[in-house]
């Protein structure tokens, strides 16, 4: 069946990259525009940072729904709360005004009011109590929901470009709680499938997973060779062998700041054993801590005292 030229131009960019891949013809590049910063910030919160995302723009000036789109928005909406919903949406409207062209600005907004209308509903969802319950089957209820609202605002393509990452984690954390709570399998059965789904994921996810597990192992083993009278330089090896030489490096600096730390905690709480006076205790601890530091002396000093 022969498309018209406008149908295929209202497709927008995402369509036009997928009948470009159809027809075996190479997609047209897309141009990735980033929003540089103001000069004044828009709200406290965003003092110093850089806006999140980007805006992918087609030749044609249409521009492709995606993750990167909508962590710009949130970017800025994130602010709600500082600043007026309405002032936000303004906001973002001239970022994109100040930074594509005409036609690719129109287009951006137009998926910023889609977005915003599913922002809005999609807190009815997180109010309906019939998708309350913390069992597979009320994870699965509020899923399902989840997809139903999508479908009211997005393409089946915007949606996987949008919030493909974050389904699959909830796909994934659905499969984990089944396989919890299914009665029909022993403790070892469960263990195989959730060995099997930790298997089967992208080995970016898993690599991001085991990343803290890695670090705890590490500090535990650091903990045991100096327990059994291994020196700093074992504890260095050990750890320049599973992070790196300059994460080591950065990890032995963070000992030695610590120690010293302790250090000193230990020869205040050694000259205070003999104040009881309360304005002699306050002249130690300025004395020997700044302003930042003292907060943390709660937690050695066992709650107030004479």
């Amino acid at each position: 069946m022969n498309r018209s030229p406008n149908i295929v131009l209202a497709l927008g960019a995402a369509g036009t990259l997928w009948l470009a891949m159809l027809a075996g013809r190479p997609a047209p590049a897309l141009q990735t525009v980033t929003v540089t910063p103001p000069a004044k910030a828009f709200a406290p919160s965003l003092q110093g940072t850089r806006p999140d995302g980007a805006v992918h723009v087609a030749p044609d000036d249409s521009i492709v729904a995606d993750a990167r789109l909508i962590e710009l928005f949130d970017y800025y909406l994130s602010t709600v709360g500082e600043k007026s919903p309405a002032a936000v949406r303004a906001e973002i409207e001239r970022e994109l005004d100040r930074t594509l062209r005409p036609a690719a600005a129109a287009a951006a907004k137009r998926v910023l009011t889609r977005y915003s209308a599913y922002r809005l509903a999609l807190a009815g969802v997180g109010a309906d109590r019939r998708l309350a319950g913390q069992d597979a089957a009320a994870l699965k209820r509020r899923l399902d929901a989840l997809r139903g609202l999508r479908a009211q605002y997005f393409s089946q393509r915007e949606i996987a470009a949008i919030f493909g990452r974050e389904d699959a984690a909830n796909a994934e954390a659905l499969a984990r709680m089944e396989i919890r709570d299914d009665r029909t399998l022993d403790a070892q059965e469960k263990r195989a499938r959730l060995a099997a789904l930790d298997a089967g994921l992208p080995a970016d996810v898993r690599a991001a997973r085991e990343a803290p597990l890695k670090i705890v192992r590490v500090q535990e083993e650091a903990e045991r060779l100096r327990a059994g009278g291994a020196g700093e330089e074992d504890v260095f090896r050990l750890r320049a062998d599973a992070f790196g030489v300059d994460a080591a490096q950065r990890l032995a600096e963070v000992d030695r700041e610590e120690a010293a730390w302790r250090r000193r905690i230990d020869a205040y709480l050694v000259q205070r054993l003999g104040l009881n006076d309360e304005a002699a205790v306050t002249a130690l601890r300025n004395r020997m801590f700044s302003e930042d530091e003292q907060r943390r002396l709660g937690a050695y000093e066992g709650g107030p005292q004479p």
